[in-house]
């Protein structure tokens, strides 16, 4: 899967490049929806019926491998060391499918909580 980057813009245009993420990801989907045969005209007259579908969005901040016995002997209070290190970018997985990569950032909102500032999109060619 090829990922593309996206060009680092001032602050102000992230919600316009969030945005414009969104609708490149839309496309995408759209796409796939087009691609997948007789179906496609029932699809494209209800576009409501395609967005509704839920999907699973993970956030993978990273993995570790050990052995089994390694595994058995952790306990409360442990540390597991990922793969990845502080200000590398996360993975955002869609249905088990990497469709973009981001960096970590506080919600605006409420600062007690997480979220993922999207940086780099799949491309089109990836997503076929």
């Amino acid at each position: 899967m090829t990922m593309t980057n996206a060009e680092p813009e001032p602050q102000e245009n992230g919600e316009e490049e969030l945005n414009k993420a969104i609708e490149e990801l839309k496309d995408v989907l759209h796409e796939e929806t087009l691609g997948t045969g007789g179906e496609a005209g029932s699809f494209a007259s209800n576009p409501e019926l395609v967005m509704s579908i839920p999907v699973e969005v993970q956030i993978v901040l990273g993995s570790a491998e050990m052995p089994v016995s390694q595994l058995m002997a952790l306990k409360k209070g442990s540390t597991v060391s990922l793969n990845r290190r502080v200000g590398e970018p996360v993975e955002i997985v869609v249905n088990g499918r990497r469709i973009a990569r981001g960096e970590i950032t506080l919600v605006e909102d409420d600062p007690s909580r997480f979220g993922v500032k999207l940086t780099e999109i799949a491309g089109r060619a990836s997503a076929q």
